[in-house]
């Protein structure tokens, strides 16, 4: 087989594809040269020395794949984004340097790109059959839901968004670091995948489409893609906490039966947290690096999505407050580690609020203290 002069496009995405998403057939691309991403590079900086020296050495490949497998029925939504990467690398030639310096791996984004976007497209899929399948399908339609949940629901997207978004800008910047296009790729992975939740939802009877989902959707990609052009870091971010409350032994069937769903359906017990970085706004300070400052946003009360109507119904008896909390936090990213495998750990465990003494302000306006709260 031919080498390539691209760098490796892809380290691993794992056999999970394989497994998952089943199609007839996987393109499996070229085994990467190291050698010649080496020697690439050395051109393109113009190190002459270096180049005579690796010619000369014994070619040393590492084998790098990408499988990629897709279900006829999502092979347009797939499309769309392996054209996003394929433009993206014609803008920018076979691992050329972008306007800021960086040398930019043209097929370790169109292989990232296509990982993520089958990805995105194989979740799509089994929610379509797992979750909207009881349902009748119906002309795309708006459903205004912004009273739902006392916007619980709303803070969850905002954070969804985010931390999609977190997660896609890191995985693209392997690609060629500081580039604003992997920045704008994988910041909207997010919000891609939530739009497309959320057309799912306006073309079933039991939903709607929201603009009120949308605009939170909108925010957390917001908030992360804004701070990095600003800053060039992420000095406040969202994260979750979530507990167990007795409110789900009322509606199981809403609030989640297992411990699990009720996790993740039982709005009761979540928390949305704004979770401010101290050092990064007093630089000159002598705070520990890592030190947060979290504003927590939940509610309790709710085992309907809106208000009960009439003193019979379902939650009537129950009242519904909006819950405001104060706490220390420890931004994860920010312990100095020189382990690649525990700095991703610390990254992707930074999305959850670690439990801490916490002040909390409820919707009577009364103020208690939490010795530990999650």
């Amino acid at each position: 087989m031919p080498e390539t002069t691209d760098i490796a496009c892809f380290r691993w995405f794992g056999k999970g594809f394989q497994s998952t998403l089943m199609g007839e057939h996987a393109k499996r691309v070229e085994i990467c040269s190291l050698q010649r991403s080496i020697l690439l590079i050395a051109r393109k900086m113009g190190i002459g020395a270096l180049r005579g020296d690796i010619e000369k050495s014994r070619p040393v490949s590492v084998r790098r794949f990408c499988y990629v497998r897709v279900p006829g029925s999502l092979k347009h939504f797939v499309t769309v984004f392996l054209l996003l990467s394929g433009a993206w690398g014609s803008a920018h030639g076979q691992n050329g340097p972008d306007s800021s310096g960086f040398v930019t791996d043209a097929r370790c984004m169109r292989c990232t790109v296509g990982g993520i976007a089958t990805g995105m497209a194989g979740t799509i899929l089994l929610l379509d059959r797992a979750w909207y399948a009881d349902h009748l399908r119906s002309p795309l339609h708006i459903f205004n839901d912004g009273a739902e949940w006392l916007q619980m629901d709303k803070a969850g997207h905002a954070f969804s968004a985010y931390t999609l978004g977190a997660w896609g800008h890191q995985l693209m910047d392997r690609c060629g670091p500081g580039d604003r296009k992997a920045l704008w790729y994988g910041s909207a992975t997010g919000l891609v995948f939530l739009t497309a939740v959320e057309l799912l939802d306006g073309t079933s009877d039991a939903w709607g489409f929201s603009w009120w989902d949308m605009a939170a959707n909108v925010s957390g990609f917001g908030l992360y893609t804004g701070q990095e052009l600003a800053w060039g870091e992420q000095r406040l971010r969202l994260k979750l906490s979530a507990r167990h409350t007795d409110y789900a032994a009322m509606r199981p069937g809403l609030l989640g039966e297992s411990s699990v769903e009720r996790y993740l359906k039982d709005y009761n017990g979540q928390t949305i947290w704004l979770s401010a970085n101290m050092y990064s706004f007093t630089p000159n300070s002598k705070l520990p690096k890592w030190l947060n400052l979290a504003l927590g946003y939940g509610a309790d009360g709710m085992v309907t999505a809106f208000p009960p109507e009439g003193p019979e119904a379902i939650g009537a008896d129950l009242v519904r407050q909006r819950r405001l909390f104060l706490a220390p936090d420890i931004d994860l990213t920010r312990i100095p580690t020189k382990s690649k495998a525990l700095r991703t750990v610390l990254f992707v465990l930074n999305s959850i609020k670690i439990p801490t003494p916490a002040l909390e302000m409820n919707g009577s306006g009364r103020i208690k203290g939490h010795w530990l709260y999650f």
